[in-house]
């Protein structure tokens, strides 16, 4: 298990506004790893993972974007069946409750990622 950072990151839902924020982040140098967005109307939000916190961070001030930093887990799993359902299962045995997930393999890879923000940090320690 290892720990990273997740950005939450506040958008209006028009045409080429997930395209800014990649490119934000491209142009300094920053790897995105995961990314999940959702609006509903006129506004949305778009969760991200990135390999440098740091340089998103500076990034995201210069682009004057509105962004929350949540501590987030990630964890490496076998990319199989029921892989995923044993991590959560240990999870909630645990009595973490999530608050956003994402989880990504390629196809035919060997290895599957699941990042992962919860409801009470302190949770995450015990599991």
């Amino acid at each position: 298990m290892a720990k990273t950072k997740q950005f939450t990151i506040s958008i209006e839902n028009r045409p080429g506004t997930v395209a800014e924020i990649a490119r934000t982040l491209g142009n300094a140098k920053v790897n995105i790893l995961a990314l999940l967005g959702t609006a509903q109307g006129t506004t949305g939000t778009v969760e991200l993972v990135v390999e440098d916190a740091r340089l998103a961070k500076k990034a995201l001030d210069q682009a004057k974007l509105i962004y929350k930093e949540t501590a987030a887990e990630e964890h490496e799993l076998p990319n199989k069946p029921g892989a995923l359902a044993e991590c959560l299962n240990r999870l909630a045995a645990k009595g973490v409750n999530l608050n956003t997930i994402h989880a990504t393999a390629a196809k035919g890879g060997r290895k599957a990622v699941v990042v992962y923000t919860v409801a009470a940090e302190e949770k995450v320690a015990a599991a």
